[in-house]
Formats: structure tokens, sequence, C-alpha cells
């Protein structure tokens, strides 16, 4: 049964902004575009800094790590410019704290010579993409252009969820309220996600407003969930770090479909490593090209799909960016959606070109959800309409996103096919070397390749998993010191998208690593009787002790005015029965040394009286 979008609003129906109020958002949008605002979440206390490569946070760097680097080596490396790392979720991103008067940029400048960081960032601020327009009377002219009506014979988005980043989604909108399930502010770090400018509501609408309801607007994956995750502040810009934070977190909350309508995410390598994190588990990112109507001179990447914005005419609209890294196009110009308040009426901007692609997708895995990743994007990208020049372009990407076409070709594609592909891949380690020694953290290099693609690599150690990759070059960093001294054997085992997987030769290397000097001394506590007291008759004296290498190489000693009483070791305590009557009235020092097995040694000392 053939579902229809209802007819949006006409004009009396929507609020036109005053000559005035319109003024006052053109000097609003100004400003934005400057940039000029508070810092987001995590950053509120200082403005962001700012350069040709944009505004960014104070005192924080991005940081992704190579495979099986351990968080201990990621405080290493940053503790010495003062800092301090977090990971985010499971991912081998690290949100980076410095102190308030270092330098991002000369700090950046070092650590990015670190052997075992793939990349080093500063934690950039971007904006909301879009360009609102007056309400005028409209239709949703996007949803016949990209053949919604054919894709509903098949599903609205059933059962899949989208995560919409950005500034919150106003839950009681009737065209939206009933789509909602829970998600994230990360901004104020609570679960409150209503939207605090309305942007968020607006693509929201784009992607999943309730279809076939009798109310407002229809979209093209109307019966999909949506889960609102809030990455911005009240003027709708974000950091890279809450937008990685955003999609490690719907990734690993059920989200099969994350998008993204904020400017210049996916020039980002932390973007693209939560990116990547998420495709890893089943689900794919779709982000805006941006408004900015130039060449952003992005590098093309496969772990997010770009998307410029098409008119009615399928053109790319002028203020619409693009570059080699489109992969795709879609209408984004006029597009009537929902409004927070629960009104609806017409933007503009790449902003909703994103989420209509991103509710394709959603539909695509609806009708399908079987199929991987990878078979959506090739069945999203080989149903588009062709526009500009012949196969893949920097202004339209594959093409025009094809609804129709792209959700029949996911319900009717048969994923066994894939079991023709019998050829595995191929993989070798490429370093270090067989026989060499090895010591510290080590960089262990991977060679894999397939016929038709490897999906992952992973690395093994003494045979057991230490870290996978899923994008070449195949790097890790493997943390000797956990291994004992001696031999070593290394594997590598590559996968292609058909299951085939390959196991490369056994390396042998000699782990050498030389034991730190132990120069720390123990902790001691003389814990009764306390410092002052007047003691009398028989006196209980405790004391305890601790060091860094255990107890059981700690000696512990009881001196009295600097005769030594008692000693005990092994234990980390000490107690000795004190006879006061034998002894005359005056003043006594008790102390108590505490030496480990290297030698080091602490003492404290407490005066008493008789």
């Amino acid at each position: 049964m053939h579902s229809h979008p209802r007819k949006p609003a006409a004009a009396g129906h929507v609020r036109r902004p005053s000559a005035s109020h319109r003024a006052a958002s053109r000097l609003a949008a100004t400003a934005l575009a400057a940039g000029l605002l508070a810092a987001a979440a995590g950053a509120q206390a200082a403005p962001p800094q700012r350069s040709a490569e944009g505004p960014w946070a104070k005192a924080r760097l991005l940081v992704v790590a190579k495979p099986g680097l351990p968080d201990s080596e990621v405080d290493k490396a940053v503790k010495g410019e003062g800092g301090k790392g977090k990971r985010l979720g499971n991912s081998r991103i690290f949100v980076v704290d410095l102190p308030p008067q270092a330098s991002e940029t000369a700090v950046r400048a070092r650590l990015k010579n670190h052997p075992h960081f793939e990349s080093v960032e500063l934690d950039q601020l971007v904006s909301a993409s879009y360009t609102p327009n007056d309400p005028y009377l409209g239709s949703q002219w996007h949803l016949p252009k990209i053949d919604a009506a054919g894709a509903w014979q098949y599903t609205r988005g059933a059962g899949v969820t989208i995560a919409i980043l950005d500034s919150g989604v106003d839950a009681s909108h009737p065209d939206l309220q009933a789509r909602l399930v829970p998600g994230w502010n990360f901004y104020d770090n609570n679960a409150n996600t209503a939207d605090v400018h309305g942007h968020g509501t607006a693509v929201a609408g784009a992607a999943a407003a309730s279809t076939n309801n009798a109310a407002g607007v229809a979209a093209i994956a109307g019966e999909a969930r949506i889960m609102p995750v809030r990455i911005a502040d009240a003027n709708a810009y974000a950091y890279w770090s809450t937008v990685a934070q955003g999609v490690t977190w719907a990734a690993d909350n059920g989200a099969r479909v994350i998008n993204i309508s904020y400017v210049g995410v996916a020039g980002s390598s932390t973007v693209r490593s939560a990116a990547q994190y998420a495709k890893d588990r089943g689900g794919l990112v779709v982000v805006c090209a941006g408004n900015n109507g130039k060449d952003e001179g992005i590098s093309p990447t496969t772990t997010m799909i770009p998307v410029s914005a098409t008119d009615g005419s399928d053109n790319k609209t002028s203020w619409s960016s693009w570059g080699s890294f489109v992969a795709m196009s879609a209408p984004g110009a006029d597009i009537w959606t929902t409004s927070r308040g629960g009104s609806y009426q017409p933007w503009s901007g790449t902003s909703l070109a994103s989420p209509i692609t991103a509710g394709v997708v959603a539909a695509m895995m609806s009708a399908n959800p079987s199929l991987k990743p990878a078979d959506v994007e090739g069945l999203l990208f080989g149903t588009a309409v062709d526009l500009g020049a012949a196969g893949r372009d920097p202004y339209y990407g594959y093409g025009r996103v094809n609804a129709a076409a792209a959700v029949a070709a996911a319900a009717q594609a048969i994923t066994v096919a894939k079991a023709a592909d019998t050829q595995a891949p191929s993989v070798g380690i490429a370093s270090p070397a067989a026989s060499s020694t090895v010591s510290g953290v080590a960089t262990v290099d991977v060679t894999a390749s397939d016929n038709v693609g490897v999906s992952k690599v992973e690395l093994w150690v003494n045979g057991s998993l230490l870290a996978t990759d899923t994008s070449a070059p195949y790097s890790f960093s493997w943390d000797t010191t956990r291994v004992a001294n001696g031999a070593a054997s290394l594997q590598a085992r590559a996968f292609d998208a058909a299951g085939n997987a390959a196991t490369s030769s056994s390396v042998a290397v000699n782990v050498a690593n030389t034991a730190a000097a132990d120069t720390t001394p123990p902790v001691v506590a003389l814990t009764n009787p306390a410092a002052g007291t007047k003691v009398s008759g028989t006196v209980r004296i405790t004391a305890s002790g601790s060091d860094d290498s255990g107890v059981a190489g700690l000696t512990m000693s009881l001196f009295i005015n600097g005769t030594r009483v008692a000693t005990t070791t092994g234990s980390g305590s000490l107690s000795y029965s004190w006879n006061t009557r034998k002894i005359a009235a005056g003043t006594y020092t008790l102390r108590v040394e505490a030496k480990d097995a290297a030698g080091n040694t602490s003492s404290t000392t407490s005066t008493v009286y008789r």
C-alpha cells in the first residue's frame, strides 16, 4: 500500500519573520560564520583559539593511537606535556587535556612525531551546515525527486535506529515524538536531549519524520527510530571531540545509521576513526559536505558518506561545497521539515541533504537487515542517478540518491552470492624481522592484500590476539614489557568480506627489556599512639607500610629514643607492646623505618610523653 506525504501547511499557518527579525537573523548568521561564540562541552571555561585552520578548543588535543597501544603508553607520551588522556569507549581515540598555559599547536607538532600515534589533531570547532530561508507556501518536492513512494513499497525504515548528532531534538513535536528512543547529551553530560537551537529537529525530520500519520511532513524513513545525541551548544556549534564521542556512543547503543550535519567533520582523522569504529560494528555514518560553495580540499574516505546538495533541477546548489571526498548528492534546497516548537518550515543546506541520504540508508537496512555496511554503500552508489561527469565526480559523487532503486536493490540482494569469492587474502609481517631483538613499545607492520578487498587484519602474539586493524596501512603497537624476556612469536591473520582468511608465517623475535631500577621509597605510617599523647601502663604501638613492589620484601623497624625495639618483614604491619611503667617520666621519640628490597627507605616519627 502506497503512503503519500501530507501537503505542507500553507503560508498563513507558518510564522513569517518580520523585516527586523530577518535583519537580526542575518547579523546572527554573520556572527556564526565568524565563530564568535562560547566554547562547547569540556572547554566552556575558555574561548576557542583561532588561526587559518579555524577555531579550536583551548587546552585539548585529539589522538588516534595505533591498534594495540595500551592506555598507559598514551598517558606516558602526553604526561611529558603535562597532559592526561581519556579513551572514548572501546575505540582508539583519546581526548587529551593539556595544562591551561600549553600551546596546543606546539604540543601537537611534538606529538605528531610519536611513532605509535596514527594522528594528532586540534579539537576544532565545527558549525551546523544550513542556510535558513523565510517560510513560504511549498511542498516536499524532494520526495518525488528521489522516488520515495517507490521505496515505500518495500519499507519505511522500521527496525532501524538513526542517531542524529546535533543540537538535540524536540521530543514533543507531533511528527517526531513517536519515533524517539533515549539518547545522550555530550555537551552537558546528561540525558537531556532537548533541542537548544532548532537545527537538530529539522535534521531529524528530514530523515525520519513520521509518515502516514495525518500530520505535518513525511520522510523517507518515517518508521525508523530516532536517537537524539546532543553534541552542540545553543548556537549549534560542536567540537570534533563531542562529535567523536557521539559517534562511538551511538554505535555502542544500537544505532545503525549516524547522521552528522556539521561542516568539516569529514576532514577530521579523529571523526573518521570514530566512523570506522561504527562501520566495524555494522553501521554507516552520513555527513554533510558543507555550505561554503567551494572545493573543501578534503581527501576521499571510505569511513563515511559525505553528501553535497542539489536543487529541483538536479543541479548542485551554488552554496554546496564539493570536492573529491563527496560520495553522494541529495536534495538540499527548500526542504520542508519539522521545526522546534511543533511547526514546519523549509530549510536549505547540505544539513538536509545528509539526513535525506541517511534516511535512504536506513530504509535499505530495513529492507535487508543482513546487508553489511559495504554492501549497502555499493548498492547506494550503484543505483544513484549519475549527474555531472560520468562516474564519480567531485560535485555529485556517484550521483543523486535514488531511494526507490536503492531500497529495491537492497531488498533483492542475495548476500550469499559472495560465497563465489573463495580466494583468501595474502598476509605477511613486514617488520620486525625474524630473530631481531625488540623492547619497549615495538611497531609491527603487516602487509595484506586480497582480490576483492581486505576487511580486517589481526595481530597475534604468542597465540593471543593483541589488536585488530581495519584500514591500510596495517600497523600495530606492541607493548613488549607485557611478555617475558626471551623468544616471542608473531603472526598476522587477514580476512576478506566473504569470510576467507589467511594466516602469515610465524616470525620469532627476541624480547629484551631491562628491568627498571626501583627508586621509589616505601610509604610508612605510625598509626598508634597519636603524636603528643601522654602514655601510661602498657601501650600498643602499631604501624603500617606499603611499597610499589609489594610488601614481600618490606622490612619495618621500630625505634624508641634511637634504640631499635622491634622488626618485622614481609607483612606491611608492625605491632609492639611498650611497658611504660619501667621508664622514667619525660619525652620519648617513636620512629618507624621501612626499607624495601631495593634498599629504598623512608621513616616517620612521633613524640609522646610519660
